[in-house]
């Protein structure tokens, strides 16, 4: 899997953005509300309609990262600070 390891350029915590909830960079676009949709059986192309500062590899990223964290092991996310 490609973006086994790139998600991490695509998914940030900021704990002045979103209550530090992981999001993907530059918006304010929770992982869980992607997840959250793919899961409900929305198609890329409709979260991407929903959410147009979504690229299709910011959905990939969100899920990759959600992978990473159902292994349940320890995620290494720096912080950004603003």
């Amino acid at each position: 899997m490609a973006l086994q390891g790139e998600w991490r350029e695509r998914i940030v915590i900021d704990p002045a953005v979103c209550h530090g909830r992981p999001c993907v960079s530059g918006t304010r676009i929770w992982v869980s509300l992607i997840v959250d949709n793919r899961a409900d059986g929305a198609t890329e192309e409709e979260v991407l309609a929903t959410y147009p500062a979504l690229a299709r590899e910011d959905i990939r990223a969100a899920l990759a990262y959600a992978a990473e964290m159902a292994r349940e092991r320890f995620v290494d996310i720096p912080l950004v600070r603003s």
